[in-house]
């Protein structure tokens, strides 16, 4: 089991390193766009795909690293009433039961969307560019298996009693003080 949360976490890790490295080739792209658009009277055909593509692969890539850091919305005015047992364990069954069964649906369905483009050499139809998307699918189909996981290991978190919800990262406690 060690090896299994240790192999998810750091797989949400190094996508959360790529997810942020991707921002700088979407800020770069997007400057070589405005650059050539109003500099030189000359936009780009790939400027919008790359936009798109590049800015959900951001969004993907750290959903996973997202969740293991706790830098997600919490709404829990209602749970936060139980007690703390309680509460990690309906975070627990509802991240392995709910959340983690439904991001492996979408995963399942993003990854034979991704083997069919591959295979079928697909490309993107309204855009003049017309890019091939079966890499831009893979990355969803990555970032949605990496986050349907990190679900499972948070609700093995919970469910151990290890992590209780709402904690606060110490280093965040201090900026609030």
């Amino acid at each position: 089991m060690t090896f299994f949360r240790n192999s998810v976490e750091q797989l949400s890790a190094f996508l959360g390193v790529v997810g942020r490295l991707t921002i700088f080739s979407l800020i770069a792209a997007m400057l070589y766009e405005v650059v050539a658009r109003y500099v030189f009277g000359a936009p780009t055909l790939w400027a919008f795909d790359i936009s798109y593509m590049l800015n959900g692969s951001i969004f993907l890539l750290g959903a996973a690293y997202s969740l293991r850091q706790d830098a997600h919305v919490r709404i829990d005015f209602l749970s936060q009433k139980f007690p703390q047992r309680v509460q990690q364990l309906l975070n627990g069954l509802l991240y392995l039961l709910v959340m983690a069964p439904i991001f492996f649906a979408f995963t399942w369905v993003a990854g034979s969307k991704a083997i069919k483009a591959l295979i079928s050499g697909e490309l993107e139809s309204v855009s003049p560019w017309a890019p091939l998307v079966w890499p831009f699918y893979a990355v969803i189909a990555i970032g949605l298996l990496a986050f349907a996981l990190q679900f499972v290991v948070e609700a093995i978190k919970y469910l151990s009693g290890e992590k209780c919800p709402g904690d606060t990262d110490p280093e965040l406690q201090s900026l609030e003080s």
